[in-house]
């Protein structure tokens, strides 16, 4: 998913399969979801496989076939995910660096020794890039 268009955040039934398929260890049939889902959540087989074919056409899911079936796996990561509705968030305000610093003031310690690891790796890494 590179387009750069807004992201919607996932519905329930939605986040409920893609958090699934991000903690699998393999890609998984429809049967496999529906299964897996069970017992929190009773849901026709139809349901479930029409919410991830959905999910394949938005570009969230990758599928292969698997016999007549499609196995299912998730585009891109759980992470890069949070990092584009972060982004689109910041993309949302007239005052992006005003944005920043709120968000800066809620985060905990962890969170900012993180994101200040990250930010010092991408500035390091773009200076290399801008050397060559």
């Amino acid at each position: 998913m590179t387009e750069s268009r807004r992201l919607r955040p996932f519905g329930e039934l939605e986040a409920a399969i893609m958090e699934l398929l991000w903690d699998a260890d393999a890609s998984r049939l429809v049967r496999d979801v529906v299964f897996e889902l069970q017992p929190e959540r009773p849901l026709a087989y139809t349901t479930v496989m029409t919410v991830m074919d959905n999910l394949h056409r938005k570009g969230w899911l990758t599928r292969k076939r698997d016999g007549r079936a499609w196995r299912y796996s998730a585009a891109l990561t759980r992470e890069s995910y949070a990092a584009q509705l972060m982004n689109d968030a910041l993309e949302s305000s007239t005052d992006r660096a005003g944005a920043l610093a709120r968000f800066v003031e809620h985060i905990d310690a962890d969170d900012a020794k993180a994101l200040a690891h990250a930010l010092d790796v991408a500035l390091t890494q773009r200076r290399g890039r801008a050397k060559r």
